[in-house]
């Protein structure tokens, strides 16, 4: 069935069935709570999460209604598990959709974050993700995936990581061998894998500056998350690593996992992408990478792209690939709404697993709003 009229099938069966249901055993549903109710149904947690009672000691904690709870804290933009826990605790409503029929049931903040901990072993919510995105997208050609890289803010210390010395023998060492590690990161990921890539990017907490429109860097400690979105600001795939990694580096790793998940045509990215090594990955997936070019240090070929520039402007000459990257502001305005409306602000847990599971509720709930924008009305 196509995507747009399996989303309108979905939308019918929320407005006409479902949410009439509960708004007569709980109550008006305002539009978070009919967002959240939306997600339950395109994501559930159910089908990831078994519960295995037995065993020595206090059964665990159904943990199904505590993933939902996690959502929900995505989906409301609560700053911190404290703020959800009291929510949950005045708010029947919210409590009854997250599966909790009394108030006693509602577990302590310790149960919560061992759940989390669990989440973020098992990868919970990427793996929701993913599902979410192959269900929806497996017969259907997207034309355009904008990739771009966010900061995030984290509460921990930088780790500090000295630099391997550089090979400086003439001949590039083969994988395996001794100083393979020097070799530039885009060249090993040629002959690698998509899990040893994904395990050659680092992934502490560390320092990361950027430039912003004016030339002013900005710093941030914590990590860059790496995001490739298709059409209409849907995300796709998305990697976190260190915040000292230059966004380059995550391309081909992100290319890789995307041509697994969906079908597109083109790629758009930002000058840093600039790079032969992911100009061929890209057209090795059968898409058309389209990157304004980076002069460098090249002077001179700076100020050939500058007068090409002035020329355009002033014939007011647009190329066909300059009209397709303009869709690249979905990418950003992604990464906006993940920060401002799904809890990208408010990283309050340690460690890589914990902040890529906390994001990844947040993408989660910003990918099934996305979805259901689709269809008008």
């Amino acid at each position: 069935m196509p995507l747009l009229s399996e989303l309108s099938d979905l939308r019918g069966r929320l407005q006409d069935d479902l949410f009439p249901y509960l708004e007569e055993s709980l109550g008006p549903l305002g539009p978070k709570y009919q967002q959240l109710v939306a997600v339950f149904e395109m994501a559930p947690v159910g089908v990831f999460l078994t519960h295995c009672p037995g065993g020595r000691g206090r059964p665990s904690a159904d943990r199904a209604p505590l993933a939902r709870a996690f959502i929900a804290k995505a989906v409301l933009n609560l700053p911190t598990t404290t703020h959800l826990i009291d929510r949950l605790r005045y708010d029947k409503t919210l409590r009854r959709l997250c599966g909790w029929q009394r108030l006693g049931a509602v577990p302590s903040e310790a149960t919560f974050s061992r759940a989390f901990a669990q989440f973020a072993a098992l990868d919970l919510p990427a793996r929701l993700h993913e599902a979410l995105i192959v269900a929806t997208h497996e017969d259907r050609l997207v034309g355009h995936v904008s990739r771009d890289a966010t900061a995030i803010e984290a509460r921990e210390k930088p780790v500090k990581v000295k630099a391997p010395k550089r090979c400086r023998s003439k001949k590039k060492p083969q994988k395996g061998e001794p100083g393979w590690e020097t070799v530039r990161r885009l060249q090993r990921q040629q002959t690698m894998t998509l899990p040893e890539m994904l395990a050659d990017l680092p992934k502490h907490c560390a320092v990361g500056v950027k430039p912003d429109a004016k030339g002013f860097k900005t710093f941030w400690i914590g990590y860059k998350l790496h995001l490739d979105t298709a059409d209409r600001g849907i995300p796709i795939t998305a990697i976190l690593t260190s915040a000292s990694l230059h966004d380059s580096q995550a391309a081909i790793p992100l290319a890789t996992m995307t041509a697994q998940r969906i079908t597109n045509l083109y790629d758009l990215m930002d000058p840093s992408y600039d790079a032969p090594e992911i100009d061929a990955a890209c057209r090795g997936f059968g898409r058309i990478p389209i990157v304004p070019p980076q002069a460098r240090r090249d002077a001179a070929l700076k100020q050939e792209l500058a007068a090409e520039a002035r020329a355009r402007r002033t014939l007011n000459f647009e190329t066909p690939e300059q009209v397709r990257y303009r869709v690249r502001t979905t990418a950003e305005r992604a990464n906006a709404r993940l920060k401002d409306e799904f809890g990208g602000r408010f990283v309050r847990v340690r460690g890589h697993a914990k902040v890529m599971c906390h994001l990844m509720f947040g993408l989660l709930a910003l990918t099934v709003d996305q979805l259901m924008r689709l269809v008008p009305g």
